[in-house]
C-alpha cells in the first residue's frame, strides 16, 4: 500500500473512469469518424507493412474531405493565404495585384498586422461585413447587419454554440430539438453532450427525400407527451440525402416555426452545391424576409454557413460563420460573453471566409482564373452526381434518389434475411456489418445507413461523390460487384 501512495496513485482507484465520468459524453456517437473509420486506418497501417489484401489502397469515401480526395485548392484563396502568412511575399511579382491588395486589407485588420494575433470575439469586423454584403447580394438586396453575424470555426462550432443557447429545463420541461432522419450526426451528437431531447421527423424517401410538414406535425406532438421542443434544425441541401428544398417547402417550414413557436436552425453549407435541373438554392433567411413582417419580424432564426464544402472545400482552415435573425437584445450578450470564452475563431480561417464572401471582381486580374477553377469544381461535381445515380440504379438491390445537391449519395439497400441474422449473431447493425465486409473485402470506406438514422427495417450507406471522376467509376464498379456477391452469399 505504502509503496502504491508513493507513485502517487491511491489505493482508491482512478478519479475518473468509464463510471465516474461525465455520462452525457458516453452517449456521443460520431459515425463519419467511427469504428468503420477506425478499421480503415488500421488497414491503411498494415498495407504500408507489406500485409497482402485483395487491394492497394483504402478509398475513403465516408467523409466530405474534398482535398483529401485530390480537389485542387482555388488558387487565388492560396495565393491571399499565402501572403497573409508570410507577409515579405508582399514584395514578390509573381502574385497578382488583386491578391495582394486582399491581403493588406485583412493584415491591417489584425493585431500587430498579423494572422498570428487574437481577433475580436465574434471575428474580424471588416469581414463581418464582408459577409453581410455577400449575403445581401445572394438575397437579392435584403439587408443583413454584421452586428447579427458571428463567424466560427467551420459551421459545427457555430451550430453547437446555438444549440448551447437554447437547452434547459428538466424532465417533461427538457428542451427537444427536431432533426431530420437521416440527419448529419453532428446534430445528434451535440444533443446527447448537452443533455437535450432529440425529435426525429422523418425524410420523404419515395419522394426524393423531401420533407413533409404532415410528418413534422407528427413527431412534434408525439415529443409534447415528454419534453418542450423548442427547435426546428434544416439540413438544405441535405446531408445526407442530396436533396434541394423547394421555395414552397421553406415557406411551409417558416409557417410551421411561427405557429409552433419554435427556433429556426437553418445549416446552409452546400448552397453552392446545387447540381440537379430545376432545383435552385433559396436561403431561408431571404424566403422568410420575402414573406413579409408578420414573419420577418418575428421569427427567431440562426443560419450558418462554411469554407469547408461547396466549391472551396478547405475543410482544415476550420473558417464559418452564422447570421442570427431576431435574437433577443439581452441573449446576444449572453451569446457574444459565450462566445469570449473561447478568444476567437482561427485568423487564418477567418481570412479565407473573407475571400470566399468577396472573391476576385470582373475588373480584376485573378477573375478568369478564379471562375474557370469554380465553374470546373462544380459541374466535376454536377456530373458524378448524375454517374452515382445512374451506376447504383443498374444494381439489383439498390435504389438511389437524384442527387440534387450536396455532396453525398444515400442509396437504400435491400439486404437478405440471412446477412440479417448474421449481422445479429455478431452483434452488428446489418448495415455496419455491410459496410465492414465492403471495406475488409474491396477497400472501400462508407458509412453505414444507420449512423445517420433511418426507418426502422431499412438499410442505406453514405458515400461522398467527391473522388476524381475516374476513381469514382472504379468504386462504383466495385461496390456494384461486391453487392451482388454479397446477396448470393446470403441468399
Amino acid at each position: 500500500l505504502k509503496s502504491q501512495r508513493l507513485n502517487g496513485i491511491s489505493h482508491r482507484g482512478r478519479v475518473l473512469t468509464l463510471d465516474s465520468m461525465n455520462p452525457n459524453v458516453k452517449r456521443v456517437e460520431y459515425a463519419v469518424r467511427g469504428p468503420i473509420v477506425q478499421r480503415a486506418v488500421q488497414i491503411e497501417k498494415e498495407l504500408k507493412e507489406g500485409v497482402k489484401k485483395p487491394f492497394t489502397e483504402v478509398i475513403k469515401a465516408n467523409i466530405g474531405d474534398a482535398h483529401a480526395m485530390g480537389q485542387k485548392p482555388i488558387t487565388f484563396f492560396r495565393q491571399v493565404l499565402a501572403l497573409c502568412s508570410y507577409p515579405a511575399l508582399l514584395e514578390d511579382s509573381k502574385f497578382p495585384e488583386d491578391a495582394k491588395k486582399r491581403a493588406q486589407r485583412i493584415l491591417e485588420a489584425c493585431g500587430g498586422h498579423s494572422i498570428g494575433a487574437y481577433s475580436t470575439s465574434q471575428g474580424i469586423e471588416c469581414i463581418r461585413q464582408d459577409v453581410a454584403r455577400y449575403i445581401e447580394k445572394r438575397d437579392g438586396g435584403i439587408p443583413s447587419n454584421p452586428d447579427n453575424i458571428y463567424l466560427s470555426t467551420g459551421a459545427s462550432d457555430a451550430i453547437v454554440t446555438i444549440l448551447k443557447l437554447l437547452v434547459c429545463g428538466e424532465g417533461r420541461d427538457r428542451t427537444g430539438v427536431m432533426i431530420s432522419i437521416p440527419q448529419y450526426p453532428l446534430y445528434s451528437a451535440a444533443l446527447a453532450d448537452l443533455g437535450a431531447v432529440q425529435i426525429n421527423y422523418y425524410l420523404d424517401e419515395d419522394n426524393c427525400w423531401s420533407l413533409n410538414i404532415t410528418e413534422l406535425r407528427r413527431a412534434l406532438n408525439a415529443a409534447r407527451e415528454h419534453c418542450n421542443p423548442r427547435v426546428l434544425c434544416i439540413i438544405n441541401p441535405g446531408n445526407p440525402t442530396g436533396q434541394v428544398q423547394s421555395r414552397q417547402c421553406i415557406e411551409d417550414v417558416i409557417r410551421f416555426a411561427k405557429e409552433e413557436h419554435l427556433f429556426l436552425m437553418a445549416d446552409e453549407v452546400y448552397q453552392d452545391n446545387v447540381y440537379a435541373e430545376g432545383c435552385q438554392f433559396h436561403s431561408f433567411k431571404k424566403v422568410l424576409f420575402e414573406m413579409g413582417p408578420e414573419y420577418s419580424n418575428t421569427v427567431e432564426m440562426a443560419s450558418f454557413h462554411s469554407t469547408s464544402k461547396c466549391y472551396m472545400g478547405e475543410c482544415g482552415f476550420r473558417g464559418g460563420y452564422m447570421e442570427v435573425i431576431n435574437l433577443d437584445p439581452e441573449v446576444k450578450a449572453q451569446l457574444i460573453k459565450l462566445v469570449s470564452v473561447r478568444l476567437c475563431p482561427p485568423v487564418p480561417g477567418q481570412a479565407l471566409l473573407d475571400l470566399v464572401v468577396n472573391p476576385p471582381q470582373p475588373d480584376e486580374p485573378s477573375y478568369a482564373t478564379f471562375m474557370k477553377e469554380r465553374t470546373a469544381v462544380l459541374s466535376t461535381l454536377a456530373e458524378k452526381a448524375r454517374l452515382t445515380e445512374q451506376i447504383f440504379n443498374t444494381v439489383p438491390g439498390i435504389t438511389c434518389n437524384p442527387v440534387q445537391g450536396a455532396m453525398y449519395t444515400f442509396p437504400g439497400i435491400t439486404l437478405p434475411q440471412k446477412a440479417i441474422d448474421k449481422a445479429k449473431e455478431l452483434g452488428l447493425v446489418p448495415d455496419m456489418f455491410y459496410c465492414m465486409r465492403l471495406l475488409e473485402e474491396d477497400g472501400i470506406c462508407l458509412v453505414p445507413g444507420s449512423g445517420f438514422g433511418q426507418r426502422e427495417g431499412t438499410y442505406h450507406f453514405r458515400m461522398t461523390i467527391l473522388p476524381p471522376t475516374d476513381k469514382l467509376k472504379v468504386v462504383l464498379q466495385k461496390i456494384r460487384e461486391f453487392h451482388l456477391r454479397f446477396t448470393q452469399e446470403f441468399s
